[in-house]
């Protein structure tokens, strides 16, 4: 991180992570520790949205956005999109309240009895000790990253055409994937359209796709360090690393509140409610185009705007840092207004 020169600067709590920067065993036990935090509101929130679900009502109307996911993936929803089953969601529910302390235990253990600093760990572990502007390190630990994104999208694959199937709002029924799309010219095709997908199969396919690319791409970063191009375009510090992640976070999250806010198969109507309009008032955002009692709002608006507000603050964090990485000193421009007053 930018010290502005002072090497010894030290880090309140509210820093977050800054506080680790130079202490990869420890930043080991922040991460863990926040899934531990992420998994015990996924598991307390589903939970929390069953105690509130009214079967008698359309899902995406009733201002839910877990239970909407799982019940895309085809869990306890029978023809036409009715739930008829919440037993699978407590379940759910129930295994990530149950992951959360284990993943708790696990960020204790790297806080009061693994090193702070992996340098010191002894066997596998202290491979995974990292500078920051030590690129091949960098470029093991993100091929790392990218093998279990890839086993993720590859698992909703194997969700799709072996263990049970997925909703498809076209027929309004929970089936199999039996022969995702494999051509690669569709899949491509859908770069300049991907918001129009309408077939299961394409939906499957493209998830193969990535799911290969990102475990081929993690195979080529764990064992070849970046190249020599690379290493010239890039700026290697905690700095710039903290700001490429908020950059792709925001573009992620920009492209989820768009796909969320006007695609059907994905996000069936059933679960999610109709499709959004896009309105201008301070600042632009995706409105329902259904009037709900109370002035409340569906599943689709409260997810869409919510991943393009979160994106929009991203994007400001990840051009705040790259700035930073490149060596601006933001102690200027309160320097520059101080000159003004006086």
């Amino acid at each position: 991180m930018q010290t502005y020169d002072n090497p010894n600067a030290k880090y309140d709590w509210w820093a977050g992570n800054a506080r680790f920067a130079n202490l990869s065993g420890s930043f080991i036990a922040a991460h863990v520790g926040q899934a531990a935090l992420t998994a015990f509101w996924a598991g307390a929130f589903t939970l929390f949205e069953i105690s509130r679900f009214d079967p008698s009502l359309p899902m995406g109307e009733q201002e839910l956005i877990l239970l909407p996911h799982l019940a895309t993936l085809g869990w306890g929803v029978s023809e036409g999109g009715a739930v008829i089953d919440t037993y699978p969601y407590f379940v759910i529910g129930s295994i990530h309240l149950i992951a959360s302390p284990f993943l708790g235990a696990g960020a204790l253990f790297h806080i009061l009895k693994a090193p702070d600093d992996l340098k010191k760990a002894e066997g596998q572990a202290k491979k995974f000790h990292f500078d920051w502007d030590d690129p091949a390190k960098l470029g093991l630990i993100l091929g790392h990253h990218l093998l279990f994104l890839g086993f993720g999208a590859l698992l909703l694959a194997g969700k799709a055409m072996y263990w049970g199937g997925l909703y498809d709002s076209t027929t309004q029924t929970v089936r199999l994937v039996t022969n995702p799309t494999l051509d690669a010219m569709t899949i491509y095709g859908y770069q300049t359209h991907f918001a129009s997908i309408s077939s299961l199969e394409d939906l499957v396919g493209g998830h193969i796709y990535v799911g290969i690319m990102l475990i081929g791409g993690g195979v080529w970063h764990i064992l070849v360090p970046p190249l020599k191009w690379a290493r010239k375009v890039l700026v290697f510090s905690g700095e710039a690393i903290l700001s490429y992640s908020l950059g792709g976070i925001a573009l992620a999250g920009f492209v989820a509140a768009y796909f969320c806010a006007v695609n059907t198969l994905a996000y069936p109507v059933e679960f999610y409610g109709p499709v959004l309009e896009v309105k201008l008032g301070i600042v632009p955002y995706f409105a329902d185009t259904v009037n709900l009692p109370y002035g409340e709002n569906t599943s689709r608006a409260w997810l869409a705007d919510a991943h393009f507000f979160l994106a929009f603050f991203f994007l400001q964090g990840h051009l705040w840092h790259a700035i930073r990485a490149l060596g601006f000193d933001f102690r200027r421009v309160e320097k520059a207004f101080e000159s003004l007053e006086a």
